[in-house]
């Protein structure tokens, strides 16, 4: 309840500000910067709303839109003090009054109660439209004055702790993945390698068929260790480059890929987040969308590295899915943008902005 009295009450200081901010945006500028500090602290003292300190020419033109905001404040708050000002002559009238006042106690009380439900539903309209005028004072002052460095600050805490909470989801769910991948892949083919060698040294007579096989099996082995060791992080980054590291990407897919990579000059952690996303990409356009080609453009403008992913399959895709979701968080841990575009029947667009600062 106090909340809401200040609140009206830092309406009704607007309101009456508002003829003054009309008044020296119009004949008295050299004011503006002033009568603006006022303007500020008044919403952050009443209302709750900081806002940055302006210069002359920002401090005129958030006058000059401040004040109609301001009058239409005062409008509303006219209706409601004359709502209050009518329920108490009409409850009193009902409770002291008698037959004399026009109200009689006797009479139907069908209509007092109807009267008092319309009532009810126009202060809540009017409530609603007190809160609407505060966030719409809120508005401006962000539009035209812009945040606080508190505020900034507060922004800037709470993607942090998003993009740490990001991080370690990430980091788990990539520790699962291998944990998987191993355990699916390395470990049963080191279990049937094993049963091949027992065999062999328990029937000498077809040890040369077994030991081929065990051979080709030690062979799929190093291949799936190969597979997963470029998945946790790909040699090729320090020791070839970004180029070489897409183009292993690009011949190890089941896809025809087509990478048109600019010449970057990005430090490790970009190029690494800018391998990830287009293996993970090309890696889910593979396995899901149907797709016959796979488009990768690599440029850097703006001191941000831009990868765009585009496939001509059926589209579909979530970004809400596992290896979209980890992707996106692994982008927004650099400061990152990170989009999907994939409406039913394709194509599906990733697109990730990465900067190098």
């Amino acid at each position: 309840m106090h909340r809401g009295w200040r609140a009206v009450a830092g309406l009704l200081l607007g309101f009456a500000s508002a003829l003054v901010d009309l008044f020296v945006v119009a004949f008295a500028r050299k004011w503006v910067v002033a009568l603006a500090g006022l303007e500020r602290r008044r919403l952050r003292s009443f209302l709750g709303i900081d806002s940055a300190e302006p210069t002359r020419e920002q401090a005129a033109r958030y006058l000059a839109v401040r004040a109609p905001v301001g009058l239409f404040g005062g409008f509303v708050l006219a209706w409601l003090f004359y709502g209050l000002a009518m329920a108490a002559i009409v409850l009193y009238r009902l409770v002291a009054g008698g037959p004399e006042s026009g109200l009689d106690r006797s009479d139907d009380w069908t209509a007092f109660l109807w009267t008092g439900l319309i009532g009810l539903v126009l202060l809540y309209i009017e409530v609603q439209g007190i809160i609407g005028v505060i966030a719409l004072e809120g508005k401006v002052a962000r539009r035209w004055l812009g945040p606080s460095e508190a505020e900034l600050l507060r922004l800037r805490i709470d993607e942090l702790a998003e993009s740490r909470a990001g991080i370690v989801a990430a980091v788990d769910a990539e520790r699962r993945r291998i944990e998987r991948d191993l355990h699916d892949g390395v470990q049963q083919r080191l279990v049937a390698l094993g049963m091949l060698l027992g065999r062999a040294r328990r029937n000498p007579d077809h040890t040369a068929e077994l030991l081929a096989q065990a051979h080709e099996e030690s062979r799929h082995v190093l291949e799936d260790l190969r597979e997963v060791a470029w998945r946790v992080y790909p040699a090729a980054l320090d020791s070839s480059g970004l180029v070489e590291a897409l183009e292993a990407v690009a011949d190890r897919s089941s896809i025809p890929v087509r990478i048109r990579c600019a010449p970057l000059a990005a430090p490790p952690r970009v190029e690494t987040a800018v391998y990830f996303v287009v293996c993970e990409a090309v890696t889910n356009a593979a396995k899901h969308s149907g797709a016959t080609m796979i488009v990768v453009d690599i440029t850097e403008e703006a001191g941000a590295v831009r990868v765009r992913v585009v496939d001509d399959g059926v589209g579909g895709a979530d970004p809400a899915g596992g290896g979209l979701a980890g992707l996106s968080r692994r982008v927004l841990a650099l400061d990152g943008a990170f989009d999907v575009t994939s409406p039913a029947g394709g194509p599906t667009v990733i697109t990730a902005d990465v900067p190098c600062g």
